[in-house]
């Protein structure tokens, strides 16, 4: 997991004694079983995914939604190149693997 700003050439804080994984997952015999959906991004990019960006937003009634929070569902950074008249962000997506 990225830490929440992965700004580049952000500097956080935290002091860590470990270096990060950054092969391949099938060549560190690790499988990729953390799969989950934001309502926008998880982490922050300062022009690229921040709070200036725009989307859909996040607090819509749809369906599918598991409300696992009471109230207004915190809306997640935006993209600052969604285009609602673009196919490519609008478009549902297309499951091949997992049903």
């Amino acid at each position: 997991q990225a830490g929440a700003n992965v700004t580049k050439g952000f500097k956080g804080l935290l002091e860590v004694d470990v270096t990060p994984n950054t092969k391949n997952y099938w060549q560190s015999s690790m499988c990729p079983v953390n799969v989950h959906w934001h309502l926008g991004t998880e982490h922050y990019s300062v022009g690229e995914y921040d709070e200036n960006g725009s989307g859909p937003n996040g607090n819509v009634e749809v369906p599918y939604r598991r409300k696992l929070a009471e109230g207004e569902v915190q809306d997640g950074f935006r993209c600052h190149h969604y285009d609602e008249n673009d196919e490519k962000f609008t478009r549902p997506y297309e499951w091949k693997h997992c049903k």
